[in-house]
């Protein structure tokens, strides 16, 4: 296939109006709709990984309309009733169906390709200081995924020939994509069993919503493996002539659905997992946070060690000895794994996302004498009545004259019901002698460990906890 061929099929066909949609789609998405890809260590540009699941999640709007316009694209020659002459031409069917197969695939990836490269650059000029390859496949796999799924497209519009294919290739590949992906879980820690395997043969991954979260290797393999072979299939549907050359076509797909199928993991937890490499700990004494945001350490350890110090007065022997960050997958709602010894940090959670300075030392001393038990983050909220008993316990430890609220109280009605609380809690708690005052902080922090509520004010208060 010459450069020259190439070029021409380029210019007079449909097939750059696939690349546009994906690039300029894409794009669209991402910069026009304030979104949940904006926010937080996930960020569709705050780390590579993170950067590559969100442009594959896209597939999700993408991957249906990329296998109708191969479709569409495949019904040139019948439209044109030049089937019956091209057939009789000396050139191999195999070239000829090689030249839109080639362009079609060329402007997929050129287009996929050029929307990574934009989140890359964003992600290279933003606050991440980790860099690593791990991403990579992510978004090869996302490459593959439409080149094979338009010349899957372009080939059952050969075998078919009906206005009708395209349409009904796009509602059925959107079909079975969605109801394969909903086996996919929360994108955390999946749910499933039984239909693991076959979820997986969906290349739609659900919205990141944990930096370290990352595809397993299984699946990569797995899912390449299934769609060479989805690709084979296509390519040879677009060069079949005879109905026994088309039925022979169902072999690279079936192929390469057995071989997925032997690689694919089984159990849904493995589907999603730890970048372990992100993860990797760096530590400054007793602080430690991920490798991927070891540039957030030198700050951190200032003030981490001056929360332990207040906490170790505070609390004497039973304080916390350790400032961590949280490397553990949740699924949404889940309890966060609480250890008396160790203060988590979870970066994504609204009150550490953008603290620094004696703000960020009050929300560490807040999460070691009352630790959050259920995540408070864009996609999940721990409550404010946490918040809340955090800010009270705080102000009592740091001795301040009045209660200093680690967040805007808010205008809305449970926002002043809370803070109501909380500035009655507080009234009771100081009013106390100095030792029931320090046995209802002791109290408090017990019953957050033991994630028994949203709620612990009424312990400052002196009530039974609601």
């Amino acid at each position: 296939m010459s450069a020259r061929v190439l070029r021409t099929e380029l210019k007079r066909s449909i097939a750059p109006w696939a690349g546009a949609v994906v690039l300029v789609g894409s794009l669209a998405v991402f910069f026009l709709i304030d979104g949940i890809w904006w926010r937080g260590n996930a960020g569709w540009t705050a780390q590579w990984t993170s950067m590559a699941m969100w442009t594959r999640y896209l597939l999700g709007f993408w991957w249906p309309l990329v296998v109708g316009l191969g479709a569409a694209y495949g019904l040139r020659d019948s439209r044109s009733r030049m089937g019956e002459l091209l057939s009789t031409t000396p050139r191999p069917a195999w070239r000829r169906a090689a030249v839109p197969a080639g362009a079609m695939a060329l402007v997929l990836a050129g287009g996929f390709g050029l929307l990574v490269v934009v989140g890359g650059v964003q992600v290279a000029l933003g606050r991440t200081t980790y860099t690593s390859l791990g991403w990579l496949p992510i978004s090869l796999v996302a490459a593959l995924a439409l080149v094979a799924g338009a010349v899957f497209g372009m080939g059952v519009a050969r075998a078919l020939p009906s206005v009708l294919t395209p349409p009904a290739l796009v509602v059925t590949v959107l079909m079975l994509a969605s109801l394969l992906l909903r086996q996919n879980g929360d994108g955390a820690l999946p749910s499933g069993g039984s239909m693991n395997r076959l979820a997986l043969f969906s290349p739609l991954t659900v919205e990141p919503r944990q930096m370290l979260l990352t595809l397993s290797g299984s699946v990569h393999l797995g899912q390449t493996l299934w769609l060479l072979g989805l690709l084979g299939s296509g390519f040879a549907l677009l060069v079949a002539g005879t109905r026994r050359s088309r039925l022979l076509a169902v072999v690279p797909v079936l192929t390469g659905a057995a071989l997925a199928l032997a690689v694919l993991p089984a159990e849904a937890r493995d589907t999603y997992v730890v970048d372990r490499t992100a993860a990797a700990l760096v530590c400054d004494g007793p602080v430690c946070v991920t490798q991927a945001n070891r540039d957030r350490l030198p700050e951190l350890s200032l003030r981490g060690g001056e929360a332990l110090r207040v906490l170790h007065d505070v609390l004497g022997d039973t304080a916390p000895t350790q400032v961590r960050e949280d490397t553990t997958l949740y699924a949404l709602g889940d309890d966060r794994q609480l250890s008396a010894g160790v203060v988590l940090v979870d970066f994504d959670e609204r009150l550490l996302r953008e603290a620094t300075g004696e703000q960020l030392a009050r929300v560490l001393i807040g999460k070691g004498l009352a630790p959050n038990c259920h995540g408070d983050n864009d996609r999940e909220g721990g409550g404010r009545g946490a918040v809340a008993a955090q800010s009270v316990a705080v102000s009592w430890a740091l001795h301040d004259a009045r209660l200093q609220p680690l967040e805007a109280r808010g205008t809305e009605a449970y926002a002043l019901k809370t803070w109501a609380d909380a500035d009655d809690a507080w009234q009771k708690l100081t009013a106390l002698p100095p030792a029931e005052q320090q046995a209802r902080i002791v109290e408090l922090r017990a019953a957050a460990l033991s994630c028994s509520g949203y709620n612990h004010l009424p312990v400052l208060a002196g009530e039974a906890a609601r």
